[in-house]
């Protein structure tokens, strides 16, 4: 692959935050931007170059992403199938359409994992409601998960029993499913990898997270786990991207479970627990997308400080009015960042922030405490 080099224009696929900073390390590194997003108010959109107000299958709006672009990237992983081999059969799509398939379609996804011999939890595909489905699974206690259009905590049903298990599955609408067992969790965490063409591949330090209600709520770097146990994770996620072919920035979620690693779910994108590299990394996993789909070098991804975390600020934050973000703003080790979001609905990600500290559980502790704080 040649080389894509400023002043080139990348076009992405999606608006939201993801799409923002991606977008923002395009421009400082001195190339232009058009993203596709239905949303007159996505936060990419107002950022980038230009921004295609469309739906991301609209004819006209695919037409002028191959004609005026250089490369095409996405910032979620549910953009129409169709729409990117469209795009694919004349411009440089990165990550493929091949693997997107793979990462949008969770039962898709945990069968590729298994045909290439990674570690996944038990498991069981639930598509018709006479389907025999190993009921083992669900006695204990489950989750059901839709297949498709998931995230943070949607589409999602936690069960036990059989009778409970088709009743969720029937509350989601019947569509295709995935019934996981209900684990006894060590921890989760995640690596974020990025890899070129041509096979590069690097990858952030790992990081532990919390969840709320299905919802990324803490990030902690470095991850409080034994050494053996991080190296694990980094070479399984390395191993996922080169099994893909991969080309970009991916995130690999796994799971601790009596201190063994299982892969629990992949992002084809920059990851809401890589935020922290903006603020504590040579490069950040946004200006890495930009490398790796533009075929240029990977940078470092080094960490500039000991430890950082991050936590997310949701929409619950401004139940009460604006937040006191001068108490954020007053820390000389906190950085905040807002999206540009307007609507502040309870669970909806506003913004994080991030603090450093030489100590990672010091810095989760005040990362913490300054959310709280600019409660009102």
């Amino acid at each position: 692959m040649t080389p894509i080099v400023p002043p080139a224009t990348i076009g992405v696929l999606g608006g939201g935050q993801l799409g923002r900073y991606a977008v923002m390390a395009a421009a400082t590194m001195g190339y232009r931007t058009m993203v596709l997003d239905p949303d007159p108010s996505a936060p990419a959109g107002i950022v980038a170059n230009e921004h295609l107000m469309a739906a991301y299958d609209d004819p006209e709006a695919l037409r002028r992403l191959s004609f005026e672009c250089d490369v095409v990237t996405t910032e979620f992983e549910n953009p129409p199938a169709a729409a990117l081999d469209e795009l694919d059969a004349t411009i440089v799509v990165a990550p493929s359409p091949a693997s997107v398939r793979i990462a949008q379609d969770r039962l898709a996804e945990k069968d590729f994992l298994v045909d290439n011999g990674f570690p996944v939890g038990p498991y069981t595909p639930l598509v018709e409601a006479d389907q025999p489905f190993d009921q083992a699974i669900v006695d204990s206690g489950a989750i059901v998960k839709t297949a498709r259009l998931g995230y943070d905590g949607k589409g999602q049903r936690s069960v036990t029993g059989v009778a409970a298990t088709l009743a969720a599955w029937a509350d989601l609408g019947g569509v295709r499913c995935v019934v996981e067992r209900r684990l006894d969790l060590d921890t989760e965490l995640s690596v974020i990898v990025a890899r070129t063409v041509d096979g590069r591949v690097e990858a952030w330090p790992v990081a532990e997270n919390r969840h709320v209600d299905g919802i990324l709520d803490l990030t902690v770097v470095p991850a409080q786990v034994a050494a053996r146990v991080a190296d694990r994770a980094v070479g399984v996620a390395m191993a996922i991207a080169d099994a893909l072919d991969y080309v970009g920035v991916l995130a690999v979620e796994l799971f601790v479970v009596g201190g063994e690693l299982l892969v629990n779910e992949l992002a084809p994108r920059p990851h809401n627990s890589g935020h922290w590299t903006l603020d504590a990394c040579v490069t950040s996993q946004f200006e890495q997308q930009v490398r790796a789909v533009c075929g240029l070098g990977l940078g470092s991804t080094a960490m500039t400080a000991p430890s950082v975390a991050m936590v997310n600020l949701l929409g619950d934050l401004w139940e009460g009015g604006d937040p006191d973000w001068q108490v954020v703003l007053d820390d000389p080790r906190a950085k905040l960042h807002l999206y540009g979001k307007t609507d502040p609905r309870p669970g909806r990600k506003m913004g994080h922030l991030t603090v450093t500290s030489d100590v990672a559980t010091v810095a989760a502790a005040r990362a913490l405490d300054l959310r709280s704080g600019v409660v009102r």
